[in-house]
């Protein structure tokens, strides 16, 4: 017998808080990140705040959201950013499209509520010459005396495949292939079904195996293949950074980011650029028109 839905004993008499801790257990049925559903659902907790504790679920209105969206702006007296704004929108709107579609209430009060799309800033890259210089200073450690081949390693791999930090966390050895008759490949894997479209393959660089096997010889790595904390290796992108005398703060979104660019640059065809990243065709519009605007290609 399969189990109940979260939303099962959730009416349009039941009050706020109970219905949003019924969303909750389905968030995470769903194997939404954590993240997203703390964001979520303290979302909908300051919206309870507002409203009189005895409003009902099928009680709120159009209205009601649309007033609590101005008190956040300008009646609570805390500054809400833009990008706040737009995901208390789209938390509100998560909400009430399930209670509608699991047939708790019979109308969506949210969805006459204008969402708020935001353009986030552009990113920091390195320059062409940045990036030369703080890969010569990676390279330093590598050939040294006693050599250290974790810097240019990690460096090098976030520059030539542009993967984001979490993913090169989870990078297990039997990620990468260096036996494929069609060239050394990096695999990247996600556990949850949500996250599948997300999985890639990536070509890897003749250097980079180099300097990856020499890595291996050197810290031996069991399973995981950085086995540091992700402050650890934040730290070594800085000190890198730092040595090669940047104004700017390495770290590994900069790192993906003038990846992206080298790629868009190089005249890379745009949709192999978006699948490189792993990202959505939804997301890519705004990734495509940021990295127009860092190429030069249109104004701000």
């Amino acid at each position: 017998m399969s189990e109940p839905s979260p939303a099962a004993h959730i009416t349009a008499n039941t009050a706020l808080l109970p219905a949003i801790r019924a969303w909750e257990l389905y968030l995470n049925d769903q194997s939404r990140s954590p993240y997203t559903v703390k964001a979520f659902v303290g979302d909908l907790q300051l919206l309870a705040t507002h409203l009189p504790p005895d409003r009902t679920v099928g009680a709120i209105s159009t209205k009601d959201l649309n007033q609590f969206l101005q008190w956040l702006q300008n009646g609570r007296g805390i500054p809400c950013s833009p990008k706040s704004l737009a995901r208390r929108i789209t938390s509100i709107k998560a909400f009430f499209r399930w209670l509608v579609q699991s047939g708790r209430i019979g109308a969506d009060p949210a969805e006459k509520v204008l969402q708020q799309s935001v353009m986030s800033p552009l990113p920091i890259i390195l320059t062409q010459e940045e990036e030369q210089r703080v890969l010569d200073v990676a390279l330093k450690y590598r050939t040294a005396q006693k050599p250290d081949a974790r810097p240019y390693t990690l460096l090098l791999l976030l520059l030539t495949t542009g993967i984001k930090k979490g993913e090169c966390l989870a990078l297990n050895l039997n990620h990468i292939d260096l036996e494929n008759p069609a060239g050394p490949i990096l695999f990247i894997r996600y556990a949850t079904p949500r996250s599948r479209y997300k999985e890639r393959k990536i070509d890897l660089t003749a250097d980079w195996v180099e300097s990856y096997r020499e890595y291996l010889a050197q810290y031996n790595p069991r399973d995981t293949i950085f086995p540091w904390s992700p402050r650890r290796l934040e730290y070594l992108l800085e000190d890198l950074g730092e040595e090669t005398g940047l104004e700017k703060h390495l770290s590994f979104d900069m790192c993906r980011w003038t990846s992206v660019l080298d790629d868009w640059r190089s005249g890379i065809d745009h949709d192999q650029i978006r699948q490189k990243m792993g990202i959505s065709k939804i997301q890519w519009r705004e990734i495509n028109f940021k990295l127009r605007r860092l190429a030069g290609e249109v104004k701000a």
